[in-house]
């Protein structure tokens, strides 16, 4: 019997099983178990945020900008200009919350990745699981906040459908990297760094402005930033403005999740399974 233990205690944290157990759906399902406890206030201040910004600058400052050129030199109104970047700040800001703190609170303090790599589960399954749930939160905000592009006239091309799966894709690839960020966070002050480096992006990734207003090595290192690249993303199918240029943007973020998956596994596994 000891023999057959040690096998099965070397494979578990030597081979395939160590990594994955092919089950993220119940660390998805015990997050949403928890979520019926929480504040659905503090759920639903994401979902506003990005729709004060449009109501404030997409319609108030509009009347005063005018039309607004994109990269791909387009011209429309500055609401529809700034409407799908917010879609995609939206998506990034859902699966931030919750691939960030959250997972912070439950790698430092509730200790629950412990419990969950002591059953069958492997740190892939709870590296999976989490994004995914964390996708839940980004897919909820980008919902909403395009049924309110579309009531007010914002979405002008019928390809303004593939941005829900296309915001789908940048709330996975924030939330790998996310949380791969996150787990080697230790306090509290330590995730003041998380919102230094999105507010730039927010600022700065062509979402109020286009692109052409930097001076060209400013320019090159907003390109660099996933942001921006979800922002052209979206922007591109709202408007109906399609180029092979796009599936860059889509090559950026599958190369984003790739990294995120693999290093928060990797990260998990050496902390819990070392």
């Amino acid at each position: 019997m000891t023999a057959v233990a040690d096998v099965e205690d070397t494979t578990r944290r030597g081979g395939v099983r160590a990594l994955w157990a092919g089950n993220p759906w119940s660390v998805v399902e015990r997050g949403l178990v928890a979520a019926r406890s929480s504040s659905w206030i503090v759920v639903l201040s994401g979902f506003f945020e990005p729709v004060f910004y449009l109501a404030s600058m997409g319609i108030g400052l509009g009347a005063l900008v005018g039309d607004v050129q994109t990269s791909q030199g387009v011209e429309v109104s500055y609401a529809a200009f700034i409407a799908p970047a917010l879609l995609a700040v939206s998506a990034m800001n859902g699966a931030i919350y919750d691939s960030t703190w959250n997972v912070f609170f439950k790698l430092n303090y509730g200790k629950l990745y412990e419990g969950m790599l002591s059953t069958s589960l492997g740190p892939l399954d709870v590296a999976l699981g989490e994004i995914l749930y964390a996708l839940l939160r980004g897919l909820l905000y980008a919902t909403g906040f395009m049924a309110i592009m579309q009531l007010a006239g914002l979405n002008l091309s019928w390809t303004a459908i593939l941005a829900l799966p296309a915001v789908l894709l940048i709330a996975f690839g924030f939330a790998s990297l996310g949380m791969a960020v996150t787990s080697y966070m230790k306090t509290f002050q330590h995730m003041d760094w998380i919102n230094f480096a999105l507010l730039p992006m927010f600022l700065f990734s062509a979402t109020f402005y286009p692109i052409a207003v930097y001076p060209e090595w400013v320019q090159q290192i907003v390109m660099a930033l996933p942001l921006w690249h979800g922002v052209e993303l979206v922007r591109g199918l709202t408007t109906g403005v399609l180029s092979a240029g796009l599936l860059w943007h889509v090559l950026y973020y599958v190369v984003m999740i790739a990294f995120g998956l693999v290093f928060t596994t990797k990260r998990l596994r050496a902390l819990f399974l070392g």
